[in-house]
């Protein structure tokens, strides 16, 4: 039995009830024994009211005890669970009936298989365990004991190969021990997995361009076996060949000669018949390849460019492509120090490869310049996309004139097969097209499925965060019926008096109807009405959508790609919305800005047109037009410059600018601007072996450093960084495996970028088993290493016990001494001794009575 409080500090209130006591008893003279008697009453029920609010209980012994098994499920013990099975339910013919049995099992997650119960248990068919790539002992045995009654013996049986890959249990064993937590282990060994691992891939950190690099491969195998490794660069096959494996390691070497330079990506690829697991087949590594500078020119689709002719000189390297022709990794656009657009429209583009370009000028100090044109800007589609962050100019004009007036339509499929990520899209497509409106455009929103459904009435649009909210909502389902909704649309246009009115028409479908879509548009042309449509995938009614925009004389979009919708519609948009080609000869005027004013140290030639845009608030404004509006600026975007050329390159628009003399020179002096200007400092990133990554300026010349991560897909990786000293940092990546690239800079040495390869996780390493830890868990909670299941069942040295709350009778104590308190104090001591001598008193009398009573009946029979 043990008695114990929970709440001791609340006893502290004994000290100020000890000096109130103290002064009472000089204040008041206890002179009659009554007043004792009652002030023992009172500090006593007081004493017992104090106690009570410490929440004491006594521990009383119980018989009962909990004996829990944690099976290691990860994949490194994959076809061990039927033997685990059986080992456990044979160690149950030993179980007493005073023993609970519960079975959990873990990898990076804890999951119940069985629950804690008293009762005979079979062990169930084991369910796939989450996460079956980590394994958290640590975190499992926490999770387990967090969930068992404090208030039993506790023995945990943990099963496992002791191979942790995430967690330290070692810095826990104090807490289980503590908390009189016993712990046995039990070694598993996976003796049936046979596979063959790429355990490291090396390649040169720098090369140059023709020099022959050593590619060196380290596989491990479980035993002997054939197979056939892959090399690729940039992921492009260049070179295979067959492998006789030994059991253990093995080193395989190829030589490559690379004629491509900047940041290259090679990856080694193991195939092997009957392999175990395919996570560890593969691994990436970077090779940095120095050379002349890259220059990535891209032009739309339909059009070619004549800008490489101005640009190309033996100092650059320029690579001219479609827009449809972007690289679709991240590590494509690493290899280039500047990308140019020339008059490309974005929905060629796309958002995804729009955000590998924003993150290789953010993060990676790759220039960016776009050009003007009918396709470029606000035209292009440009809008609140990751190109627009990139560039020093805003595609939505500030007009400083009257606009004409507009009535815009989009009518949009929400059927059943629009769900997922065209709906999405589509969605956030025509919140862009609100959000280019004027407060004053009319706009109407009509989602169609079998039947039309009206969103946004078409009328002046005075509440744009409600529109969008509207369109935000819309959800997925139901047929295709485009007539009945493309007639909806323009009956709602004809009889607004506006100087534009034009319908959107988006859908993935097709849809029958007897009706004449040329006689709806004829007579919506009739009242000003334009047609523009759009089609989704690969079920859309081409034929009949590309007619409706012919008829209606707008535009017809093919969209193979979805991530091109919101593009589409911002550029449709823009194009209603503002006049922004500016078309009259003007001749630019030159703010400031060296290298710039030595081209027109003769005079500024002139200009026939350009795109209007608006300069960004820190936007450096190289040249601009009478009306203010940027011809020619330049910022910086993170580690990254860009420049915005609003005018052509082809000699339209840029007028004398084409037959300048000086023409080729602006070019060159545009590329020098967008090239980097970092030098690339000899940084260390070694993994740790926490899973973190050391990274170390060699020369300990960076007292601080700004370090960003992005993954081959261009998305910015979460990472957590923790200064370890200067020059040096620990940073934490949540990532899967594969390729990320850092980027290093510091206001001293400028900046430095390298791919690092995040390998597979250690559970598919070939290991043994972590017998060491297995061991040491046991000896530091007093448990044992366990050979027989029995003895998983063998008495726990902590008793099990029970406890009883003393609050409420210590309350009820408390209450019955305040009440003779109160009774003393209110009927005195005399009147309660005297009501009890008179109470004896009567007592006797009736003694006395009684007794005479039998002494007379006596008499009486006597005489009888």
């Amino acid at each position: 039995m043990d008695l114990r409080i929970d709440q001791p500090l609340w006893l502290l209130l004994a000290i100020p009830i000890a000096v109130y006591m103290i002064w009472f008893l000089k204040k008041k003279t206890l002179q009659k024994r009554e007043h004792w008697v009652i002030f023992s009453l009172r500090l006593l029920a007081i004493f017992c009211l104090l106690l009570a609010i410490t929440r004491p209980y006594i521990s009383l012994p119980i018989q009962e005890q909990q004996i829990v098994f944690l099976v290691d499920r990860s994949a490194s013990l994959e076809g061990t669970e039927s033997e685990v099975a059986s080992w456990i339910e044979e160690g149950l013919k030993a179980k007493k009936d005073s023993q609970s049995i519960g079975v959990y099992s873990f990898a990076k997650g804890i999951q119940t298989d069985v629950g804690v119960t008293n009762e005979i248990i079979q062990i169930p068919k084991w369910q796939d365990v989450s996460n079956p790539n980590e394994t958290n002992i640590a975190s499992a045995l926490q999770l387990t004991t967090n969930m068992l009654q404090k208030n039993k013996a506790t023995r945990v049986v943990l099963l496992s190969d002791g191979i942790e890959t995430s967690g330290n249990i070692e810095n826990q064993l104090n807490y289980f021990k503590n908390n009189g937590i016993q712990i046995d282990t039990v070694q598993l060994t996976n003796d049936q997995l046979k596979d063959a691992a790429i355990a490291d891939f090396q390649t040169p950190n720098i090369a140059y361009k023709g020099e022959e690099q050593q590619l060196q491969v380290q596989i491990e195998a479980s035993e002997e076996t054939k197979g056939k490794l892959f090399i690729a660069l940039n992921d492009q096959t260049i070179a295979e060949k067959n492998v006789s494996l030994d059991a253990g390691k093995n080193t395989i070497t190829f030589k490559h000669i690379s004629k491509k330079e900047g940041l290259l990506k090679y990856e080694a690829t193991l195939k092997v018949a009957d392999d175990a697991f395919l996570e560890n087949n593969k691994w990436t590594s970077v090779t940095t390849v120095e050379g002349t500078p890259r220059v990535l020119l891209v032009h739309a689709n339909d059009r070619s460019t004549s800008l490489s002719k101005l640009i190309g000189k033996k100092e650059l390297t320029v690579k001219t492509v479609a827009a449809s022709e972007l690289p679709s990794s991240q590590t494509s656009y690493l290899q280039y120090d500047a990308i140019i657009f020339d008059n490309v429209p974005g929905h060629e583009v796309g958002e995804a490869k729009m955000r590998m370009i924003e993150q290789a000028v953010k993060n990676f100090g790759v220039g960016f310049m776009m050009t003007g044109g009918d396709n470029s800007y606000g035209l292009g589609g440009y809008f609140q996309t990751p190109i627009e962050q990139v560039l020093p100019v805003e595609m939505e004009v500030k007009s400083k004139e009257q606009l004409p007036s507009l009535g815009l339509v989009i009518v949009m499929d929400r059927s059943g097969s629009m769900a997922g990520n065209k709906i999405e899209l589509a969605k956030e497509a025509a919140v862009r097209s609100v959000e280019l409106l004027q407060k004053d455009d009319t706009f109407g929103f009509i989602a169609f499925d079998s039947s039309p459904w009206n969103i946004i009435d078409t009328a002046p649009l005075k509440n744009k965060k409600q529109a969008i909210k509207d369109i935000l909502s819309i959800s997925p389902d139901g047929g295709t019926e485009i007539f009945q909704s493309l007639q909806m649309a323009y009956n709602q246009l004809k009889p607004l008096k506006l100087q534009r009115k034009h319908i959107i028409l988006l859908t993935d479908g097709q849809s029958a109807t007897n009706r004449s879509y040329e006689q709806l548009i004829e007579e919506g042309k009739q009242s000003n009405i334009t047609l523009s449509t759009v089609a989704i995938g690969h079920d859309a009614d081409r034929l009949l959508l590309k007619d409706l925009a012919h008829f209606g004389t707008g535009r017809f979009y093919d969209v193979s790609d979805e991530e091109t919708i919101p593009s589409i519609l911002s550029r449709e948009t823009s194009m209603m919305t503002r006049t922004y080609i500016e078309d009259h000869p003007f001749y630019p005027v030159i703010t400031s800005g060296a290298p710039w004013d030595s081209l027109f140290a003769e005079g500024v030639p002139q200009m026939n047109a350009y795109i209007a845009t608006t300069a960004k608030q820190t936007a450096k404004v190289i040249a601009k037009s009478k009306k203010d509006d940027p011809v020619l600026a330049e910022w910086n975007y993170g580690l990254g410059k860009s420049i915005a050329y609003t005018s052509d390159t082809s000699g339209k628009w840029a007028g004398d600018w084409a037959r300048w003399s000086e023409w080729s020179t602006f070019w060159h002096t545009a590329v020098s601007e967008l090239l980097p200007s970092y030098d690339e400092v000899p940084y260390s990133i070694t993994q740790q072996s926490d899973g973190s990554y050391l990274v170390t300026d060699a020369a300990h010349k960076s007292a601080f450093m700004d370090i960003s991560v992005v993954d081959d897909e261009g998305k910015k990786v979460e990472t957590t960084e923790e200064t370890v000293a200067p020059g040096k940092s620990k940073v934490y990546i949540d990532r899967q495996p594969g390729l990320v690239y850092f980027s290093i800079t510091n206001a001293e040495n400028g900046m430095y970028k390298a791919g690092v390869t995040i390998p597979y996780s250690k559970e598919y390493q070939l290991q043994q088993p972590n017998t060491a830890l297995l061991q040491n868990i046991a000896n530091a909670t007093g448990g044992k290493v366990l050979k027989n299941s029995s003895e998983a069942f063998r008495k726990l040295p902590n008793n099990s016990f029970d406890q009883q709350g003393m609050m409420i009778w210590l309350i009820f104590i408390a209450m019955i001494l305040l009440f003779i308190d109160i009774t003393l104090r209110r009927f005195g001591w005399q009147k309660i001794r005297g009501l009890l001598s008179k109470s004896k008193h009567n007592n006797g009398r009736k003694k006395d009575d009684s007794h005479q009573l039998d002494v007379d009946v006596l008499l009486k029979n006597k005489r009888k």
